[in-house]
Order: structure tokens, then sequence, then C-alpha cells
């Protein structure tokens, strides 16, 4: 509601129940050199009107993007309407995740429906109820995967998101795991040579991602053969959802967790947050997974209603019991992935599928251009790597227009040096992207 200040009648009453006088007594602990004497000198008040003006003047001064060619873990995907309106009722926006959850029988069903819809999505047996973001997640998986098998060593793909590396390093150090990362082969896949000579009896687990850093899908099935063979376990993770309209789920490739980043379901880019962390496993690991279940069950009277059935985390249970110390969920964002799917439905696939034409019209365009070159040959889905002549004067260029580029990989990869990551999703038209070669050109 709108801002209220306190009327007289109410300071008068709040003193007399404090027992106070004054105001003044209420700050009688702070010295009188640290007492404001007077007010500062500030412009006079607004009225609404003038406000509002204010502000709309401020804020035309934003230069914003009118496209954008980046992804790198932040997908621009059109959002339906619906999404908004129905994340924007006040019985969702206000709940955060109460704590007597019973009673919020509409959050609980919104998480049924998502984890479920998750879970058919990355072939997998169950979901959680959200984590912090896709990097979180993994670092999460990975932990969890080394507390199960008492082993100390960590393996992941070079490949896997830069960010998430990072993340995943800083819970293993905290945890005192070890990590070794896995280079990626010419394809700009996953190395099974290099997979294979450093996996052994000490390895708990294997972080992949598909599609990968570079765009690269890999194949799940092998590297999960692979991990298992050596009792390790498998997290793929993933990084743009809309892909698992198309690609065969990880967990149906074997993979015992699959991990990653919800934001392309629904949820803005929102200058990077907050975002939303799936979290899917199989269903032997469901005692041990992190966060929190929601389940279908019935009441007294044979109706239908949801509980949480799963609470692992430190304030339900003994804290040396606890999975992990996440204190939360993303339940506004997953509410957002929720509707975005049921909005969708087998849609899903058919965006998917124009993520695929509209990257490969772009980068065939791209490598007409002379001093264009692929730099990777394996298949992608919306993102692609290409060698151009100066990566940093392609995006200036861009930039001018209002289009934001490509990812430089040299800030993550010295040794790709004038890469760029592009990124095409169904945002982006054909018309836009043959101005962009006419730019470029």
């Amino acid at each position: 509601m709108d801002y209220c200040p306190h009327t007289s009648d109410d300071i008068a009453q709040m003193l007399l129940t404090l027992g106070v006088g004054r105001v003044e007594e209420l700050f009688a602990d702070i010295p009188e050199k640290f007492r404001l004497k007077k007010i500062p000198d500030i412009p006079p008040a607004l009225s609404e009107q003038e406000t509002v003006a204010l502000m709309k003047m401020i804020g035309a001064r934003n230069q914003l993007p009118r496209l954008t060619l980046t992804g790198a873990g932040a997908y621009a995907h059109y959002i339906p309407a619906v999404v908004s309106h129905l994340v924007g009722r006040a019985e969702f926006y206000t709940a955060y995740t109460p704590y007597q959850a019973e009673i919020s029988q509409g959050i609980l069903q919104a998480i049924y429906e998502y984890q479920t819809m998750i879970a058919h999505l990355t072939g997998t047996q169950i979901a959680n109820a959200s984590m912090y973001d896709g990097a979180s997640a993994m670092a999460e998986a990975a932990v969890l995967c080394g507390k199960m098998s008492n082993r100390t060593k960590i393996l992941i793909a070079r490949s896997v998101h830069p960010e998430y590396r990072q993340v995943v390093a800083t819970y293993a150090w905290a945890n005192g795991y070890e990590i070794l990362e896995i280079p990626n082969a010419p394809t700009g896949q996953i190395d099974m040579d290099a997979l294979a000579a450093r996996i052994d009896e000490d390895t708990s687990a294997v972080l992949i991602q598909s599609p990968n850093f570079f765009g690269c899908i890999e194949d799940v099935a092998p590297i999960a053969d692979a991990a298992h063979a050596c009792g390790a376990l498998l997290v793929a993770g993933f990084t743009d959802g809309t892909s698992l309209g198309i690609l065969k789920p990880a967990g149906a490739c074997g993979a015992d967790f699959v991990v990653g980043e919800g934001q392309s379901f629904g949820n803005p880019l929102h200058y990077g947050g907050p975002y939303l962390g799936i979290f899917a496993a199989q269903e032997k690991y469901l005692r041990r997974i992190p966060g929190r279940l929601a389940g279908a069950t019935v009441d007294k009277n044979g109706r239908r209603g949801f509980v949480l059935t799963l609470q692992t985390r430190e304030q339900h249970i003994r804290r040396e019991k606890a999975t992990s110390n996440i204190c939360s969920n993303e339940a506004l964002c997953a509410l957002a992935a929720g509707v975005y799917l049921a909005a969708l439905g087998k849609n899903l696939r058919k965006l998917a599928l124009l993520n695929v034409y509209k990257a490969q019209y772009l980068k065939a365009r791209l490598l007409q251009m002379p001093g264009w070159a692929e730099c990777f040959s394996s298949p992608v889905y919306n993102e692609f790597t290409v060698f151009c002549p100066d990566a940093q004067t392609v995006n200036e260029k861009l930039k001018k227009e209002g289009i934001i580029g490509g990812y430089e990989l040299a800030t993550d990869y010295p040794e790709l040096e004038s890469a760029l990551v592009f990124c095409v999703t169904e945002m982006v038209s054909k018309d836009d992207m043959d101005q962009i070669i006419r730019i470029l050109k």
C-alpha cells in the first residue's frame, strides 16, 4: 500500500504503550554530538504528478539495446503475457515460502506442477522446488556426489560455463574436494581420452554442460558410461532450458543429476537476476537432494491436497543431518517457469526448432564473410562459436547500431583469441540478421 506517515495520535499512542514521554528519549543512548540537530538542506517535496514526470524524464535517458546476440547463461526469449499476468497476482507475488506451507495450497500446487514438468523435461523421476540459480544447482550436485561416495575428486569439463566452474570450485574448496578440469576436443565437446586418463576410483562425479559454453551439444551417454564404470556419478548441466524441447534429456542418457538455469522459462533477463536453479535427479537419490519437494496427497475427506513432502535443509532437521544449507527456493521464478511451460506445452519443440534454424542462418551468413571461420565442428543449438578478424571491433560496430554482440571468449579462454559466441533466439528476425551482416560487411 502507499506510504502513510504516523499521525500525532499514532505517535502519542506508541509512546504511551512504551511508557516514554517524548520521542527524543528513545535516542538517549546516542551521544549528543552524534545527533542531527537540523534537517539537511534538501529540495521541497514533489507532488505525485511531479514525481512521475521527473522519473520519466530520468528514465528517458536510458539507452536500451534493441537487440542482443549474447547468450552465455542469460537468454532473451519471448515471454507470453499470461506469465506476468498470473505471476503478478497478489496471492502469488506476495507469498514467499510460508513456514506453514500446507495453508498455501496454491503455492504448493504450483511447485508440484513445476516439479512434474521439470522431471519430464530432464528425463528424471524427481525435481526439487528449485535452487538459487544454475551455478549453485551444479555446485550442490557436485558436493552431494562427494558426500554420498566419500570420494575426494571432482572432474569438470572446461566447456562448462566459467562462472559455474568458479562456484563449483568454491563449494569444493569449502568441503575439501579436489577439482580437475577436463579439456575440450577440437570438436568443442569434452575430450573423452583426457576424461579416461583422469577418472579413477577417487572420482566422485563428472560435471558437464550440454549445450556447453561454446554452444556445442555433448554426447551424454558415453560420458555417463565412463563415469559409472569407475563408480562415479554424472552431473549434466544446461544454461538454456528451451533446448530441452528438442534434445534427448540427459536423464534418459544416464545422467544421475540434471541441473541448470531456468531463466529461459518465462523469466526476464532482469540485469542478471533473480534467476532459477533447476535441480533434478533419479529417484534413488530422493532423500539426499537439497531443498524441498512438494507432493500430492488427499485429506481426511478424500479431497486432493498438496504438502511439503521432504525438507532436508538445516532449518527443518538437525543441522548435522542437513544435506545443504540452502535456505530458500526461487518460488516466484519457478511459478513463472511453470506458467511458461504450461502455456507453451508441446509447442516448446517448435520453439526449440526455431532457435536452431535461426542460429544456423546467422552462422552460415557470417562464415561467408572474409576472415570469418568456424571454431568447432560439433552440432549446436542456438549458440555457436566463430573466429572473426577482430572480436572487439565487431562488437563495437554492433553496439553503435544498438545491438549487443557476441560473447568474447578470450575473457575466459585466452587460447581462443578473436572468437565470439553468438546466440540467436526466436526474438531475432531474419531482417535483423540480414542487417547484422550489412553492418559487419
